[in-house]
């Protein structure tokens, strides 16, 4: 049986885990503003630079949420649905290994991500020291 001590612990480092690769990907955006924009263009979503500032939005502020814990619940899923809208536009190339492999990584993000979603943040976060306050 898990202490309550343990299960939180491995809350926290599922979230820092979680998080970092969103906090990477939207800097790596933002350093490549350009070029990302152009990638989204290239599948033909439509206003490609407001997209991506969308998406550099989402994943930094999104990452960062999940990465402190807050909103959790709410934060998890908008980047599990996102991460799954991403598989399916821009890594649908199932001849490609690669492209194959990075859609599967992205579902696989997304169940952790719905794990998040149904079981919290923790004793560990943002929302469970709000909770106390209350």
């Amino acid at each position: 049986m898990m202490t309550k001590k343990k299960e939180c612990t491995l809350k926290l480092i599922g979230r820092v885990l979680l998080s970092v690769i969103f906090i990477l990907a939207g800097f790596g955006k933002i350093g490549a503003f350009a070029g990302t924009a152009g990638y989204v263009a290239s599948v033909g979503i439509p206003m490609a630079e407001l997209v991506t500032v969308l998406v550099i939005i989402l994943e930094l502020g999104g990452g960062l949420l999940l990465l402190v814990g807050f909103k959790t619940r709410i934060v998890a899923f908008l980047l599990a649905i996102f991460t799954i809208l991403a598989a399916l536009l821009f890594h649908n190339n199932f001849s490609d290994q690669t492209q194959m492999s990075i859609f599967l990584k992205n579902l696989a993000i997304a169940g952790g991500l719905f794990y998040v979603k149904a079981t919290g943040a923790g004793s560990y976060s943002v929302d469970a020291k709000m909770k106390k306050e209350v």
